[in-house]
């Protein structure tokens, strides 16, 4: 009997079109001799839709939502089901597991997770906590120090509420130039590179419109940007290749990122925003990363630490960042969901995409039971604490 594999897309975030592409990924690497794939496209709105028309990401081209059904997703007994707002004669779909392929503020954050959470369902990603903390780079850095991970120089600000001269004053002892990253977004959306002290005010003016909370931190000149991934759980991890990340310009941008290579697809349909990409996995790249072993070994013994310490789950990326003249290794920052769940890193170790996806979905089924032997020691536990009580 196949399982119901109910894979959200979309959301209110500016990753929005790059939530599509991923999830098209995902949905084409599904076996669907084992699952019944049930497409949730959560629009800009926040209303869910389903249809076939998800299931082609050529459809996105077009005005997708007048091609699909609005839905509800409610929790019945033990079961949570998909259900069409209107045809009240239509059947209501069984969901046994949720995928996530959401990235960026209002969904990785821990939003869609702690909707999951609500309806108790088994799902692949991060759960809240986990979600949060790997969606504010404030938050994570934070975390990072405490449990000394190596990281640049940095201090963050809030965008409305700063005193520029002890900005001025943190900036020069960390020392020109710096990144400034609003705290909250994904996809090198809205960073900008500040030279000397007379761009700093402006650059916070233009990365504030992004964000509240603004990460400002020193840039490494001659660097080497490595990521590897990362999945399972706090109970057991894997490690993927590394990759050696090329980019043109000062940082690895959106442009970067998911435009470049992605000219003269044959066959693909552009999405708005994307120019036909094919997500993380057009970007120029080395594979594996030309570095040292010594380095090799630091970034993935960093990359579990660092996986734990954010309680992590799934399939996350992890981005380092190598100082090309001390030969010093760095965390950046880890995306709790990232495009195309980096599957052109797992299959140089062994693992394609329908691989992964398997052990994603078998991933998210045990944390789920793992969770729910701990809520039933809590249950029984209460009941003999009210028998006591009662006598």
């Amino acid at each position: 009997m196949k399982m119901n594999v109910a894979v959200f897309m979309g959301g209110k975030s500016c990753e929005h079109e790059i939530s599509c592409i991923s999830a098209s990924q995902v949905i084409k690497a599904l076996d669907e001799n084992k699952y019944e794939i049930i497409p949730i496209y959560i629009a800009k709105n926040n209303d869910m839709y389903t249809g076939e028309a998800l299931m082609d990401i050529s459809n996105f081209a077009d005005d997708i939502v007048s091609k699909l059904e609005k839905v509800s997703i409610y929790k019945d007994g033990s079961k949570v089901y998909v259900k069409p707002i209107k045809g009240l004669f239509k059947k209501p779909i069984n969901i046994d597991v949720a995928f996530e392929v959401v990235h960026g503020t209002n969904v990785e954050d821990g939003s869609l997770a702690g909707y999951l959470e609500m309806l108790d369902i088994p799902y692949t990603g991060s759960d809240v906590l986990g979600s949060a903390v790997g969606q504010d780079k404030a938050i994570m850095k934070e975390i990072f120090e405490h449990e000394k991970i190596k990281i640049v120089d940095w201090f963050y600000i809030l965008a409305h509420d700063y005193d520029l001269n002890e900005v001025k004053k943190k900036a020069s002892k960390i020392g020109y130039p710096l990144i400034i990253k609003p705290a909250n977004l994904g996809s090198s959306v809205g960073i900008e590179v500040v030279h000397n002290e007379d761009e700093l005010e402006e650059k916070i003016k233009e990365c504030a419109k992004y964000d509240f909370k603004l990460v400002i931190e020193r840039m490494v000149t001659k660097l080497k940007e490595v990521n590897i991934s990362v999945m399972g759980s706090i109970f057991e991890q894997k490690l993927s290749a590394i990759e050696e990340v090329y980019k043109e310009g000062e940082f690895l941008d959106f442009t970067n990122k998911y435009e470049k290579g992605a000219k003269g697809t044959k066959g693909t349909k552009t999405i708005k925003g994307t120019k036909g990409s094919k997500g993380m996995a057009s970007t120029s790249r080395k594979v594996p990363a030309d570095i040292t072993s010594a380095q090799k070994k630091k970034v993935e013994t960093m990359a579990i630490k660092a996986f734990k310490a954010l309680n992590a789950k799934g399939a996350v990326r992890i981005d380092f960042i190598i100082d090309e003249e001390t030969g010093e290794v760095y965390v950046n920052e880890i995306n709790s969901i990232p495009g195309s769940l980096a599957f052109y890193l797992w299959s140089e170790v062994g693992i394609d995409f329908t691989k992964e996806c398997d052990e994603l979905i078998q991933n998210a089924l045990k944390m789920y039971r793992e969770k729910q032997k701990k809520h039933f020691a809590l249950l029984r536990h209460n009941k003999h604490e009210n028998a006591h009580l009662q006598n």
